[in-house]
């Protein structure tokens, strides 16, 4: 355990910023798995909304800088090109 006053705000400033990570972290997990069951159901309304709401969420992220803007675009990238794979056959 730390002793020094900067040691322990230190700790203190890293337990807030985990925590916070953590639910972002979380949040961009519960999208995209909304994203997945709304593809899974192939529900067209239900894909442009989790698309959208899986978008914003990883955006958010990688502006905070909880993860890397590369890989926040890479997932983006996969999720719409998944999403247009099924709404395009029925346009």
């Amino acid at each position: 355990m730390a002793n020094h006053p900067s040691a322990l705000k230190r700790e203190r400033q890293s337990q807030k910023r985990r925590s916070r990570n953590r639910a972002v972290s979380t949040g961009i997990k519960t999208s995209i798995k909304k994203m997945g069951v709304a593809l899974s159901e192939n529900e067209l309304e239900a894909i442009k909304s989790t698309l959208k709401e899986a978008t914003s969420s990883l955006d958010r992220a990688a502006s905070k800088g909880v993860i890397p803007k590369a890989r926040a675009s890479r997932k983006i990238s996969r999720l719409t090109m998944k999403a247009n794979k099924m709404i395009a056959p029925s346009a």
